[in-house]
């Protein structure tokens, strides 16, 4: 398997499965992020919800342990705002979507509203009614564009797995037959607008994460380096079978953050 052959100069770090499950961190995480700090290179934390914003997610981490600040934060809310704001500067949004979503597009500078949008945002929204996906239809059908955060069908919880925002554009793109822009991972987009914030092109930033289908495959659409950690939905059983459904493999794997500590202070050290 091709390894990456440079140290890179910042990385790209998936959250869920990654460095912690739900609620809970993974071994070595706090760690890790410690480490780069340390050495002083840059990152980002890069995450397809779009339900939290980045000061939501930092104080989620640091209740964890891992020390997070909100600046350190993409989300696909903020990467999917951007792209209607620069599309459109000041661009008319329905927004299906939570609070995350709701602030990342008013701080995009766009104007949220319920009648003739020219937009459709939509993310996850677990006080989703039949109303407002009859309205999302609608808008659609005369002629709003479609923006998608992230195509996740599931997303996990302290009571299992529930249907997350790709099951909530399932639906909307079954009733209105539009296909629509995907921001979040496996798309580039998401990545793309992280490397802007850390100022990197791709080539100079490797991604981090669990999941082949959505970390590793968006890192190779962004022309980044890619490391697989199996600390999530991949282990060494399903990997054979999860890269032949993603239709991509990593640059480097590796077992757990204990392991690409150590991966990654070997390239620094150079």
């Amino acid at each position: 398997m091709k390894k990456p052959d440079a140290p890179p100069k910042g990385l790209l770090i998936d959250l869920d499965g990654t460095l912690y499950h739900g609620a809970r961190r993974i071994d070595g995480a706090d760690a890790f992020i410690a480490d780069l700090r340390k050495a002083e290179l840059p990152f980002r934390f890069v995450t397809n919800n779009s339900s939290a914003s980045p000061d939501v997610v930092a104080r989620r981490l640091e209740a964890m342990g891992i020390a997070a600040q909100a600046r350190d934060v993409c989300t696909s809310a903020q990467a999917a705002a951007r792209y209607i704001a620069e599309e459109r500067p000041g661009a008319r949004v329905f927004v299906i979507g939570e609070d995350g979503l709701r602030e990342a597009a008013e701080e995009a500078g766009l104007v949220l509203t319920e009648r003739d949008p020219d937009y459709v945002l939509q993310g996850i929204d677990r006080k989703l009614t039949y109303d407002r996906i009859a309205a999302a239809v609608r808008h659609i059908f005369a002629g709003a564009r479609y923006i998608l955060t992230n195509p996740d069908l599931l997303l996990p919880s302290d009571d299992g797995l529930l249907p997350g925002a790709g099951s909530i554009g399932a639906m909307l793109r079954a009733a209105s037959g539009q296909e629509p822009v995907l921001i979040g991972k496996p798309s580039a987009i998401l990545m793309d607008y992280a490397l802007r914030d850390l100022g990197l092109a791709a080539e100079d930033a490797w991604v981090i994460g669990d999941n082949l289908a959505t970390d590793i495959a968006a890192g190779k659409a962004a022309g980044c380096g890619t490391v697989l950690v199996l600390t999530g939905l991949t282990t060494a059983d399903n990997f054979e079978a999860y890269a032949g459904q993603a239709g991509c493999r990593p640059d480097a794997v590796c077992g757990d953050l204990h392991e690409l500590r150590s991966y990654i202070s070997a390239f620094i050290r150079r």
